[in-house]
């Protein structure tokens, strides 16, 4: 990462990060005609556009997906919130699938081209789904196609699940965390660039809500996945541009399969020991080395053992991940029950999410200047740890504003709004009432993320981090499905109470005092974890590598130099002694 001083912009930084690095041994060979620097600098942007246009196609497909589903598919809000929410999981997961598979089953090339072609057909097929079949006649009395709801809603889930087949594997190989090239950098340079990835991201997914979601709505609301399509084609012409540079190779030693052995292993052996022998080792997961019965060697087991140590961070964020989930499903259900109208024009529905975007552009300067001051100062006790106890507590605090504008909302008389030619009884109650939700949810991602994405990278060797990240978007991914089971469990236990149809016959309030209990009892518990993750880079590093047989055997040599010394300054003993 390069200096405080030559970031002057997030894109500037990220790109003499990646241009500044040596041409490293797990990329691929072919070079082109570029030279050195040039050429570093050409696959920077290259990474940097296929991220972007990834990105554009999920947001685009995820901005309006809602609307899509209640007014063309006919579906209740309950469940078009549940899909939405399972496409994002799904899509969230499905990189740490393809990352198997391209380790395992299909070399990465020829899995990149697949992934390429599954992407270009979901989001291509998802144009298909929405297109007015029943607007284009041939005459009069006959029109063009009828497409029943069987078959569109067929159509419309094999989309999805291609899409995000596709989206896997473009995050998994071609612009995984590892190909920005991050081996040499500190915890301040880790930080500074997740802060300024998650910013490009965000600022990404901002254009992309007011841009595609009001296409979607206003404009031409059944050709508006084209806009989704038309970006991921130019995703995969970027890819095949650039192909030989873009496509990174990780080191092959260490693997997700290599981990789950581990502790698969360390379980079977330790309760067979247990049963029989009752023999102590110092963890659990010793019992999966091979001196104590296991399969695996003593560097593979402390690899494990340094990734274990991050499970209780990453299960906390389960529930977090839920309560962000409520921006596309809860907060969504809520601004699409408002009054939209602004000065005499309809504002589109996912407009709202920008405001959840504004104060993670706002604070990632200031973030910057914070860490910058922190770690310039003598104090090592800086941990992440305090902005992610600050983020559960601001998304806490998040959902019960949630709840309370809810009650709120319903105080107002309701007003006839039209949305995609649909006309809807909604709340006279302007939308931007809920603007202090979408800011505290904001203000809690611009806390919460980099710090993990931070934690996930120094609590563990290099050579395990891809692995780490891998779990992060497993437990991120759970997060998103967990939020999907609570609201169909709310929806189908209280008789569609909890999460109505229509807002204002039900209690969405009492869903949201649920979550946000459930989340306070969430933030205090991870609060009385943090301190294990203070001072987390020196501590854990010099405990991994205090274990591993090379560093066993150079501290023995150190200490017989040592005690050498030692026998041979004595004037006490005579020669003979000393020998």
């Amino acid at each position: 990462m390069p200096d405080a001083d030559t970031r002057d912009t997030p894109e500037k930084g990220l790109l003499n990060h990646m241009a500044d690095k040596e041409q490293q041994p797990g990329r691929s060979s072919h070079t082109g005609k570029l030279p050195g620097a040039e050429k570093k600098l050409h696959e920077a942007v290259c990474v940097l556009l296929v991220e972007l246009c990834e990105r554009f196609t999920f947001f685009g497909i995820v901005c309006n997906m809602i609307l899509f589903c209640t007014l063309k598919l006919g579906y209740r809000s309950y469940q078009a919130a549940v899909v939405n929410m399972c496409f994002v999981g799904t899509s969230t997961l499905t990189p740490v699938l393809v990352g198997w598979l391209a380790e395992y089953l299909v070399g990465r090339i020829k899995l990149v081209c697949i992934c390429m072609f599954l992407h270009f057909l979901g989001t291509a097929l998802l144009p298909v789904v929405s297109f007015p079949f029943e607007d284009v006649h041939i005459d009069r009395r006959h029109v063009l196609l009828t497409l029943p709801k069987r078959e569109q809603k067929i159509l419309f889930y094999f989309a999805l699940l291609t899409a995000s087949l596709g989206i896997g594997g473009i995050r998994a190989i071609v612009c995984p965390l590892s190909a920005y090239s991050l081996e040499d950098c500190g915890p301040k340079e880790l930080l500074s660039f997740f802060n300024w990835f998650h910013w490009l991201v965000n600022l990404n997914s901002a254009v992309v809500f007011v841009s595609i979601s009001y296409i979607q709505q206003s404009v031409a609301r059944n050709l508006g996945f084209l806009i989704p399509f038309v970006s991921g084609l130019m995703a995969m012409i970027t890819i095949h541009m650039v192909r030989g540079e873009m496509i990174y190779k990780p080191k092959a030693d260490s693997s997700l399969l290599t981990t789950f052995g581990v502790i698969f292993s360390a379980l079977k052996t330790c309760g067979v020991r247990y049963r029989y022998f009752g023999t102590a080792v110092g963890t659990w997961l010793d019992h999966a080395k091979e001196n104590h019965g296991g399969h695996y060697s003593e560097a593979q087991v402390e690899g494990t053992k340094s990734l274990t140590r991050l499970f209780p961070l990453f299960t906390f964020q389960i529930l977090y991940r839920t309560c962000v989930m409520q921006i596309p499903s809860g907060y969504y259900l809520q601004t699409m029950n408002s009054n939209l109208h602004f000065s005499g024009f309809v504002l589109p529905v996912a407009v709202m999410n920008v405001i959840s975007i504004v104060p993670l552009l706002i604070l990632v300067p200031i973030l910057e200047c914070i860490n910058s001051w922190l770690f310039s100062s003598k104090d090592t006790g800086h941990s992440p740890t305090i902005y992610i106890v600050v983020g559960h507590l601001s998304a806490a605090l998040s959902v019960v504003v949630a709840a309370f504008s809810e009650i709120h909302r319903k105080h107002f008389p309701q007003l006839e709004q039209t949305l995609s030619e649909e006309v809807l009884l909604v709340s006279s109650m302007p939308c931007f009432h809920l603007a202090p939700q979408y800011i505290l949810l904001g203000v809690a991602e611009a806390l919460v993320t980099p710090s993990c994405s931070l934690l996930s990278f120094q609590l563990v060797p290099e050579r395990m981090r891809g692995i780490s990240m891998h779990f992060l978007a497993l437990f991120n991914g759970a997060g998103c499905f967990m939020g999907a089971l609570f609201v169909q469990t709310a929806h189908a236990g209280t008789q569609g109470n909890w999460f109505p149809h229509l807002l204002h016959e039900g209690k969405l309030e009492r869903f949201f005092f649920f979550l946000a209990s459930l989340m306070m009892v969430n933030t205090l518990g991870f609060w009385a974890i943090a301190h294990r993750y203070n001072n987390p880079h020196e501590d854990c590093t010099n405990e991994f590598r205090g274990n591993l047989p090379g560093e066993k055997l150079l501290k023995h040599q150190k200490a017989i130099k040592h005690y050498n010394a030692v026998l041979e300054s004595s004037p006490i003993l005579c020669p003979e002694e000393k020998t």
